[in-house]
């Protein structure tokens, strides 16, 4: 009688073992899926956030580099509604006599964007190099002359876009 009942309590631990063993599998299970889950979506995240500060930085540089005397007014718009801090501030300063110098010259420029890439970011700022060619026509120049920029953009996020807040010539 006593080897059944010891027979029985070991069943009856193998058992609760065995429970025991599906429960912790079950959470760790769950703990490691909501892990992955949240890891996936951190990725995402910042790959999101890569392509955001890219096309900024792509679409801030074309704007600076296209610009046309006979709508200088929308394409500064263009730079401006862009770019904050003191990039905005001094591009702003500087609209009128631009203005007038690229109206006197007849200057047009149509810019292209080659390569860009992010040097370095987090979630509220980037600093962006971009390589740019742009085709220049003026009175000096009336067949045309090409040009090519690196420049050294940084942004900010704010009010949920990427603004330029400096823009550099570099290299």
């Amino acid at each position: 009688m006593a080897a059944r009942w010891t027979d029985g309590m070991n069943r009856a631990l193998t058992g609760k073992a065995w429970s025991v063993g599906l429960v912790v599998a079950t959470v760790l299970t769950i703990a490691l899926t909501i892990w992955l889950s949240l890891e996936r979506y951190d990725q995402r995240e910042a790959e999101q956030r890569r392509q955001d500060i890219l096309a900024a930085s792509r679409q801030s540089a074309l704007n600076f580099t296209s610009l046309d005397y006979r709508h200088y007014d929308r394409d500064s718009a263009n730079v401006l509604k862009d770019a904050t801090g003191d990039f905005k501030k001094q591009f702003a300063a500087q609209t009128g006599q631009l203005t007038r110098l690229v109206a006197e010259n007849k200057s047009v420029s149509e810019g292209q964007v080659l390569e860009a890439g992010i040097v370095r970011s987090d979630e509220r700022s980037a600093r962006v190099l971009v390589v740019a060619d742009s085709k220049v026509t003026n009175t000096a120049a009336p067949e045309g002359e090409a040009r090519t920029y690196r420049l050294q953009l940084d942004l900010v996020h704010r009010g949920g876009r990427w603004l330029t807040s400096d823009v550099e010539f570099v290299g």
